[in-house]
């Protein structure tokens, strides 16, 4: 398999779990390219053009020729400078390490990733939140992160990568659309009455054992074990963290409770306040769980891809 097909399964498979619908994800493309025959000079020049064709900023080759054989793929949840070192260790220990792929963003899809929160509308709109509303409070929030992110060196590890020759990208929002998208089916079907109920069934899940025993499990941050669970929304998709001011809203549209990889202090205060149950799957577990089901469906078209796990991400086969 050449990387080009890697980097293009992950993103259409990503799209098949997207909180969108595909004439929506059509109609972003669409606007996309007219913004683009409007442009002139340096930003027309500078445009990303695999925004024509892909929906997530956050989902990048970085460096390497598209057209490389990709037959092992050294995969972790934070693949930085120290990693890709580790990696051309290996090589030169006489492993074969054919791509390194990170998943959550570096270089340019760092720089870019908040546009991937456009998708939490799509999200809070199957809740009952209308479209309009999600639109007007995630704007205030994307640009919180983008205020955030601007200042720091984005291309460090991907000068790394190509100081070494070593191919490197990274797969953010196609896997938490997998995670998001299997938790949400399950707890549809399972509906648990109790958030005791909530809890067990994320730790009858492998990667959600795992980070069990190392201690980073799945707990309850609000609420207790004996609480009504109520309707449930699974929020592990989307960039990061959505608006704070969204939970008096998902309080009216009847969610109880509200399972997501991490809370900021902020965004715990805000949810304690709606009286809206909080429980942490685990962001480490989470990402590994979304990686391995994009994995899954990888090594099912190429069976000869080899997966070489590190920086917390644990393969774990379905």
């Amino acid at each position: 398999m050449k990387l080009i097909d890697v980097y293009r399964n992950a993103v259409r498979k990503g799209m098949s779990k997207d909180p969108r619908t595909a004439s929506e994800i059509r109609a972003d493309f669409n606007k996309v390219k007219r913004e683009y025959k409007k442009m002139t000079g340096p930003d027309k020049r500078a445009f990303d053009k695999e925004r024509f064709t892909n929906p997530y900023a956050d989902t990048r080759i970085l460096y390497g020729d598209p057209q490389m054989n990709i037959k092992t793929i050294m995969v972790g949840i934070d693949m930085e400078s120290p990693e890709i070192l580790a990696a051309d260790r290996l090589i030169d220990k006489g492993s074969s390490i054919d791509l390194v792929m990170a998943h959550h963003p570096e270089g340019a899809a760092w720089a870019n990733f908040y546009d991937v929160m456009k998708l939490q509308v799509a999200m809070f709109a199957k809740f009952g939140i209308p479209k309009e509303v999600g639109e007007a409070m995630l704007k205030e929030r994307m640009g919180e992160v983008k205020r955030a992110v601007a200042p720091a060196n984005h291309l460090r590890s991907v000068d790394i990568a190509r100081l070494l020759d070593i191919p490197y990208m990274c797969c953010h929002t196609p896997a938490d659309n997998h995670v998001a998208s299997y938790l949400q089916e399950i707890f549809d079907k399972k509906a648990p009455a109790k958030l005791a109920g909530v809890v067990a069934i994320l730790k009858a899940i492998p990667e959600y054992a795992d980070g069990l025993k190392k201690g980073a499990g799945p707990r309850i941050l609000i609420g207790d074990a004996k609480k009504k669970a109520g309707r449930i929304f699974v929020d592990m998709t989307g960039g990061t963290e959505g608006p704070k001011k969204i939970f008096p809203r998902l309080s009216q549209a009847g969610v109880g409770t509200i399972v997501c990889m991490h809370l900021s202090e902020e965004h715990f205060k805000h949810a304690k306040d709606e009286h809206i149950n909080v429980v942490i799957a685990g962001h480490i577990a989470s990402d590994a769980l979304g990686l391995n089901l994009l994995l899954d469906q990888l090594q099912k078209m190429d069976k000869g891809i080899k997966i070489v796990p590190c920086s917390g991400f644990v393969r774990v086969k379905r």
